[in-house]
């Protein structure tokens, strides 16, 4: 704790020492009150500033110190300057006075609280950014709640000083008026209890509800007024029709079909979306290829000497298109209508909010869910189209190898296919505007994958910003710019891969008045509602993390809450999300990074334990990579995790477990871990941080007692 902190607290340590030492709280008692009623009405009729300011400034100390003694001083308020001044007094001196309290909590224990506790905090921050002023209101309507406690916790969270001065003002009014009123009988008030009768409090409560229960009409009203200018259909065809067959889209139809609803699903491209036949399916078999032909060409690592193999680039690809073929079925028309899922073919397009255009059918469903996915996104670079690139959809067609390959973008997927390539065999420039590869995550996790990626034979040009393309019918040129200057790079094909953006065109969703987000994303609440009440949406097209299996996550979400709300409704977890890039070393992520952790202020304490002192990690020469748990400086909760080397998807596993059930990295240690394996490497990061965590004074005096013994 710096010096100010310190002061601060010595000042009101001395302040509170005082009122207690010298028996102050006698004179805010109701008694005292009561007997020198008389006294203080005639000082105040001969001095009636300066006994108001006397009043005013004391009554901003008790409250702003929090000490006992606030509803006597209001009664007295009431009992000396009555109704009119007496509120006046009170409702700005109570309010400047809990600010007060407000801001000193805040100064004292908001870092120490959001660094402590900021995984729990997370969503009550955003919810207090939102809407504190209307949660501020309704506690300070009923006197149940201690005021000081109210100060204490909205001092720590993320509320700004002016709407906590303003909603209090406004919330204590009534409260005040009614102590204030009091006051002017005192003679029929026997203490403060007479006041907050039962009757009173639940006036209090009910008064309290009211702003929660005209929300709920607001938003009935709003709902209303959405649909308004539609005209309902009497029946429906369907419960549900779900648009868009990918990852999101077949959940929610399988969600509904399970539970005995009438579904419609209807897909205008090919069933399974991006992840089974452009996306996760596809990259995950040629990364298996190019990781087998870079296992023979190095070796002469494992003591095998002059192995070869020739890639054969048609056959790899074919082996993908097999890979796809085969899951397909998972995801066919055929077996989803065997489930129950009636599948349409074709361009959806909703024309109100329960009816939905395939091609010139119509169909009406109660509830509707958008599942349509996310695009490559092709940037506005001069000359691009001339040179025709492709993208992480389209260069599953490609049958040839590029000599030269030029990877435009160095995210998760532009780092995958850059590399894979590389191994197949192509000559790979790897290119983006950013400083360094894989921004998201730490430098050290950047650094090394960038290392293996150069190691490998890939020019990696970080920091370099496409300024345009020139095309030569055989191949072309990326003029970029770097460090003020232009460099020229030189290729036969082009990869595009600096992003993804949400599928909405077409669908009618601007006639609707259906809301977006900067980002193109729909616009969703916690229950991943849009704005028209009747329309759901999940995956890629919501956000904000495009992962398959947060898609199938949302959808579970979406399609619940489309079918049962409003007799149930169910809010959405975003507390535990990880994720992998598939490089080889794996990256993998749940929770915080460093990164994360500097940005927000979060405090943390980093727990590393590298691979290269894994006996599984020796034996297999995959000594390259690390692991990093990050927790708090006094605990063994984990914030935070990324691993980067070998399997590094799969030993984030035990991680999330733990992260989504709070268990901490005392209880991996206390785990059995089979020997030899890579898994053990999580045990080692645990037992790492129980040993910089060491009890030392115990562990002497257990010294002592061992040699005492002997």
């Amino acid at each position: 704790m710096d010096r100010r902190r310190l002061l601060l607290l010595g000042v009101i340590a001395a302040a509170i020492i005082v009122f207690f030492a010298f028996d102050l709280r006698q004179y805010l008692t109701f008694d005292y009150l009561e007997s020198q009623r008389v006294a203080l009405r005639e000082l105040v009729a001969a001095h009636p500033l300066q006994v108001g300011a006397a009043y005013f400034v004391i009554y901003v100390v008790v409250t702003g110190l929090s000490l006992p003694g606030a509803a006597v001083m209001t009664l007295a308020g009431g009992a000396i300057f009555g109704l009119l001044w007496g509120t006046v007094l009170v409702s700005f001196a109570s309010t400047i006075g809990a600010t007060v309290a407000m801001l000193v909590a805040r100064f004292l224990l908001r870092d120490y609280v959001q660094r402590r506790f900021s995984s729990q905090l997370g969503g009550i921050n955003r919810g207090i950014e939102r809407d504190g002023a209307f949660y501020l209101f309704s506690l300070r309507l009923v006197p149940l709640f201690p005021f000081f406690m109210i100060n204490l916790v909205m001092g720590v969270m993320p509320i700004r000083a002016l709407t906590f001065f303003v909603a209090s003002q406004i919330g204590m009014l009534p409260g005040t008026l009614v102590f204030v009123f009091a006051g002017t009988r005192l003679a029929e008030v026997s203490g403060p209890g007479d006041v907050l009768s039962p009757d009173l409090i639940l006036a209090f409560v009910l008064l309290a509800a009211f702003p929660w229960i005209a929300r709920w009409i607001m938003n009935a009203i709003n709902r209303r007024r959405a649909l308004a200018r539609f005209r309902k259909p009497r029946h429906f065809d369907d419960n549900l029709i779900v648009i868009g067959a990918g990852s999101a889209g077949l959940i929610a139809a399988l969600i509904a079909a399970t539970v005995k609803a009438k579904v419609t699903l209807i897909e205008r491209a090919k069933m399974g979306g991006d992840c089974l036949n452009t996306g996760c399916v596809p990259s995950k078999t040629l990364i298996t290829s190019a990781r087998v032909a870079h296992t023979v060409h190095t070796a002469d690592r494992f003591g095998l000497r002059d192995a070869q193999a020739r890639v054969d680039f048609p056959a790899v690809m074919d082996r993908v298109a097999e890979a796809i073929r085969t899951i397909e079925p998972n995801d066919s028309v055929e077996r989803y209508e065997s489930l129950g899922v009636r599948c349409v073919q074709g361009s959806a397009r909703i024309i109100d909010p329960w009816t939905v255009d395939v091609d010139g059918e119509r169909r009406t469903a109660r509830r509707i869910v958008i599942a349509t996915g996310s695009e490559p996104l092709l940037p506005p670079i001069p000359g691009l189209d001339a040179v025709d690139p492709l993208t992480s959809d389209t260069v599953w067609d490609l049958r040839e190898l590029p000599r030269r390959l030029l990877v435009m973008g160095a995210g998760p997927i532009g780092c995958e296919l850059a590399q894979s390539f590389s191994r197949l065999g192509a000559q790979v420039t790897l290119v983006d505007m950013a400083p360094r590869i894989l921004p998201r995550e730490d430098v050290d996790v950047a650094e090394l994958v960038a290392g293996v990626l150069v190691e490998e034979g890939i020019d990696v040009r970080a920091g370099h910003e496409a300024v345009r393309f020139r095309g030569d019918g055989t191949g072309g040129v990326l003029v970029a710019r770097v460090d003020e200057q232009e460099t020229e790079l030189e290729f036969d094909r082009v990869l595009v891969a600096v992003g993804r953006r949400p599928v909405t065109e077409g669908l009618g969703l601007e006639d609707l008045g259906v809301r977006t987000t900067r980002a193109g994303t729909l616009e969703v609440d916690g229950a991943l509602q849009t704005s028209m009440p009747t329309i759901y949406a999940c995956g890629d097209v919501v956000g904000p993390y495009q992962f398959t299996h947060m898609a199938s996550h949302q959808a579970w979400y979406a399609a619940v809450n489309a079918l049962f709300r409003p007799l149930r409704r169910f809010k959405i977890n975003y507390r535990v999300v990880p994720w992998t890039t598939y490089t080889e070393p794996e990256v993998a992520r749940v929770g915080l990074n460093e990164d994360d952790a500097r940005s927000q202020g979060v405090e943390v304490e980093v727990t590393r334990f590298e691979f290269a002192h894994n006996d599984r990690a020796i034996a297999e020469s995959a000594r390259t990579g690390f692991i990093k748990v990050l927790t708090p400086p006094d605990g063994d909760r984990i914030l935070g995790v990324t691993i980067v080397g070998p399997h590094a998807g799969e030993l984030l596993a035990e991680y999330v477990l733990a992260m989504t059930h709070g268990l901490g990295l005392k209880k991996i240690m206390g785990t059995i871990h089979v020997y030899p394996t890579f898994a053990e490497i999580n045990k080692s990061a645990a037992s790492a941080w129980r040993k910089a965590h060491a009890p030392g004074r115990i562990l002497e005096w257990v010294g002592r007692f061992h040699a005492w013994r002997r």
